[in-house]
């Protein structure tokens, strides 16, 4: 009985050693991970990005050459002076750098001052000042028409979607604020509606390779999200950002 015992007492110390020097590695593996993007992200990135790393045995995962999942995130990311807070899951992240990561899932929430950024940065240089403004499931925004001469300044209704590249805001419903009495607002209002939406250029902050799956809006902040199923993590793909189409 007692080498049953002392059997037993051998056998459940292994396993608490086991895990606890897991636990060890487990530590130095979120360390090196931590390390290792914040070496590889572009300049214009700034922010403390916290990294966990899921599954029972990170050592057994290591072995494995890929671990299971990985979790990151940054709550006050700076990406070229455009604030953001990000979380970032992926799954069947490589050991070799060299390989893509299975999949990579992320949230990215802005404020408004942040979209109004990343808006100016989008819009033509000649292209008059706009602003949006944040709702329920929608955003407004004011702009302005030339008809017949006359200016007419107008504020409009958009709803928000989500190409692979860039954010779009189509307008749904309008309504002229200012403008000469000349004009007939009810012919206008069709006008304002049928104008192309309103492009919010995401891709030039993103690795190349990363896009944009669905947004959602609220009146505290618009929540992209993206995915992606070849990112490397290295410097040259996580430097390397994306480009907006021209339409």
């Amino acid at each position: 009985m007692s080498v049953i015992v002392i059997g037993s007492l051998t056998v459940l110390g292994l396993i608490a050693a086991f895990f606890i020097v897991d636990a060890g590695a487990r530590s130095y593996a979120e360390g090196r991970v931590k390390q290792e993007i914040a070496d590889n992200l572009p300049d214009t990135v700034t922010g403390d990005v916290s990294v966990s790393i899921g599954g029972i045995s990170v050592i057994a995962q290591y072995l494995s050459g890929s671990f299971d999942r990985v979790a990151l995130t940054a709550p006050t990311l700076s990406v070229d002076g455009v604030a953001a807070s990000v979380r970032v899951v992926a799954t069947q992240v490589p050991v070799d750098q060299g390989k893509p990561v299975g999949d990579v899932r992320g949230v990215v929430d802005l404020d408004q001052a942040s979209l109004n950024t990343l808006l100016r940065s989008s819009l033509a240089a000649d292209a008059p000042d706009a602003k949006l403004m944040l709702g329920d499931g929608e955003v407004r925004y004011t702009g302005s028409l030339s008809v017949l001469g006359f200016p007419v300044g107008y504020e409009a209704t958009a709803t928000p979607t989500a190409v692979a590249d860039s954010l779009l805001f189509t307008p749904t419903s309008a309504k002229v604020t200012t403008g000469s009495g000349s004009v007939d607002a009810g012919e206008l209002l069709p006008l304002i509606v049928g104008q192309q939406p309103v492009r919010v250029c995401v891709a030039k902050y993103l690795p190349e390779g990363v896009s944009l799956a669905r947004v959602n809006v609220t009146p505290e902040r618009a929540r992209i999200t993206l995915e992606s199923s070849s990112l490397l993590l290295t410097r040259k793909s996580l430097t390397t950002l994306g480009t907006c189409s021209a339409g």
